[in-house]
C-alpha cells in the first residue's frame, strides 16, 4: 500500500535536489552575464553613448515606488518555480528554459544595447531603501528584451500549471500582472522592453514544451526552400517595421511569426507548431499568432466555392478544415457516430460536439506526407489511425487547409488499403469526390510506395 507513496517521495526528493544543483548554478550565471552585459553597455555609453528606445506617451507612467515590492518578489518566485516541479524532467525543463532566457536576452543586451532615461527622485522609506540596493549592483542598461518579463513567463506559467484551485489560480495571475505593471511604475524599463521580453518568455516555452519534443530536435521531413520563402517573408516585415517605426513596429510580430514558421520548415518540422489533440500550446497560440490568422484567411478564400466536405465513399468525407458550426451542421446530417480526422500542423481544430470523435496528424503544409515511417507525420500511421478511426465511427471528415492536398492524399491512400483498389483508381474516386484537389508527382509516389508496402503486392495501374 506505501509503496507508491513511497516512490513518489523518493521521486519528489530527487526532484529538489535537481532544483538546488540547478540553482547554485542558474544563480551565479544570471549575476555574471547581467553584470557583464551592463558593463559593456557602460563602456560604450562613455565613448560613443548608448541610444533608447522611448515613446513620447511613456512620459505619463507615473512612479509607483510601492511596486518595487512586487518588483523585487520575482527573485524569490524564481526560486520557489523550482519546488512546483513534479519531477527530474520538469526540473531540467524549467531549468533550461530560465537558462535559454538568460542567454536570448544577453545577447541581445550585447548586440543592442540601449539605456533608460527618466530620472527617478530620491525616495524614502522602505521603497527607498529597496530602491537603493537594486541601484548597488544594476545599471540603467539591460533594457530590450526586458529579462524580468521574460522571466515572469517562465515561473508564471510554472506556478500557473502546479496550481489547483480557482481562486489560487486567480491569485497567481494577479500577482503577475503586477509584476509585470512594475516594470514600467518603476521606472526600470521602458515599454518597449515589455512585448519583446514577453516574446522571449514564449519563446522559451516554445523551445522547452511540457508535452512532445522540442523544436531543436531536427526532423525527417524539412523544406528549405519554402523556408527561404517564409525567412524572406519574415525579413520584408522587420524592414518595413524598423522603417516604419512608432506603431509600425508592431508588425515586428508577424516578422518574428514568419521566422519561426521558416525554422519549422528548415529543422523543426510539423513538430514545431506542437499541435496536440487539436490544440496548440499557449506558446504557439501567441508566437504563430499572425501567421495562423493569415493561414486560415487564406484556406477561407481559396475554399470559398468549396466550403463543404465531400463525400468520397466508404463513410469518408474530404474536406477544408472545419468551423465548429459547420461540424455541428454536418454532424446533424449524418446517421450514427461522426468524427474529424485533421491533417493540419498549422491550424487549431474546431471544438467538437457531444459525442464526436476527433484524431489527426500534424503535416506541414505544401509538403508531400511520405510513405516511410517517420516520428511525425508519414502514410502508414495516417492510414493506420484512420482506419482506427473508421472502425469505431460511422462517417469521417477528413481535412486540411483546403481539403485538397495532405487531406486528399491520405484518402488515397486509404482506399488503397482498404478497399484494395489501384492508386489510379483510388485517386479518380477521390478526384470525382473533390475535383479541385492537387496531389502532385511526389505525393503520387509516395502513395504508390506505401500501397505496395502495405498490400505486399505488385502495383496494378487501370
Amino acid at each position: 500500500m506505501n509503496a507508491p507513496a513511497t516512490e513518489d517521495a523518493r521521486w519528489l526528493r530527487g526532484a529538489f535536489r535537481r532544483g538546488v544543483l540547478w540553482l547554485l548554478f542558474l544563480g551565479p550565471f544570471f549575476f555574471f552575464t547581467y553584470g557583464q552585459a551592463n558593463q559593456y553597455a557602460a563602456e560604450i555609453d562613455a565613448v560613443s553613448g548608448v541610444g533608447s528606445l522611448v515613446f513620447g506617451w511613456e512620459q505619463n507612467i507615473p512612479l509607483w515606488p510601492w511596486t518595487i515590492i512586487p518588483y523585487w518578489s520575482i527573485d524569490l518566485l524564481y526560486g520557489l518555480a523550482f519546488l512546483c516541479c513534479r519531477d527530474k524532467a520538469a526540473t531540467n525543463r524549467l531549468a533550461f528554459r530560465l537558462l535559454s532566457a538568460q542567454l536570448i536576452c544577453v545577447a541581445f543586451f550585447f548586440l543592442w544595447p540601449l539605456r533608460f532615461t527618466f530620472d527617478r527622485p530620491a525616495l524614502e522609506g522602505v521603497s527607498g531603501a529597496l530602491f537603493d540596493v537594486l541601484a548597488s549592483f544594476d545599471m540603467p542598461y539591460n533594457q530590450a528584451p526586458s529579462l524580468h518579463i521574460t522571466l515572469l513567463v517562465i515561473v508564471w506559467r510554472q506556478f500557473a500549471t502546479f496550481a489547483s484551485g480557482r481562486a489560487v489560480q486567480w491569485l497567481i495571475h494577479a500577482w503577475a500582472l503586477l509584476i509585470g505593471l512594475s516594470v514600467l511604475t518603476t521606472w526600470q524599463h521602458h515599454f518597449i522592453d515589455v512585448p519583446t521580453g514577453l516574446a522571449v518568455g514564449l519563446l522559451c516555452l516554445w523551445l522547452w514544451p511540457e508535452q512532445g519534443i522540442s523544436p531543436l530536435k531536427k526532423a525527417t521531413v524539412r523544406r528549405p526552400a519554402l523556408a527561404l520563402r517564409y525567412f524572406l517573408g519574415a525579413m520584408l516585415f522587420l524592414a518595413t517595421a524598423i522603417a516604419l517605426g512608432g506603431i509600425g513596429l508592431l508588425l515586428c510580430w508577424p516578422a518574428l511569426s514568419l521566422a519561426l514558421v521558416a525554422f519549422n520548415y528548415a529543422w523543426a518540422g510539423a513538430a514545431g507548431f506542437q499541435k496536440r489533440d487539436g490544440r496548440h500550446p499557449l506558446a504557439v497560440k501567441w508566437l504563430f499568432a499572425p501567421y495562423t490568422l493569415g493561414a486560415w484567411i487564406n484556406s477561407r478564400l481559396w475554399t470559398r466555392r468549396y466550403p463543404d466536405p465531400s463525400p468520397v465513399g466508404e463513410g469518408i468525407w474530404l474536406g477544408r478544415l472545419p468551423t465548429a458550426q459547420e461540424f455541428a451542421d454536418w454532424a446533424r446530417q449524418r446517421n450514427g457516430k461522426v468524427a474529424l480526422f485533421d491533417l493540419t500542423a498549422e491550424l487549431p481544430a474546431p471544438r467538437l460536439p457531444a459525442g464526436a470523435a476527433y484524431d489527426g496528424m500534424p503535416c506541414l503544409d505544401l509538403v508531400p506526407v511520405p510513405a516511410s515511417s517517420q516520428p511525425c507525420g508519414n502514410l502508414p500511421e495516417a492510414v493506420r489511425r484512420l482506419s482506427a478511426l473508421k472502425r469505431a465511427d460511422g462517417e469521417i471528415w477528413v481535412a486540411c487547409a483546403l481539403g485538397v492536398s495532405r487531406s486528399a492524399c491520405v484518402v488515397a491512400a486509404w482506399l488503397c488499403s482498404a478497399t484494395e483498389k489501384t492508386v489510379q483508381d483510388a485517386m479518380e474516386q477521390v478526384r470525382l469526390a473533390r475535383p479541385n484537389i492537387v496531389i502532385g508527382q511526389n505525393s503520387v509516389a509516395y502513395i504508390e510506395e506505401f500501397c505496395e508496402q502495405a498490400t505486399q503486392r505488385p502495383l496494378r495501374h487501370a
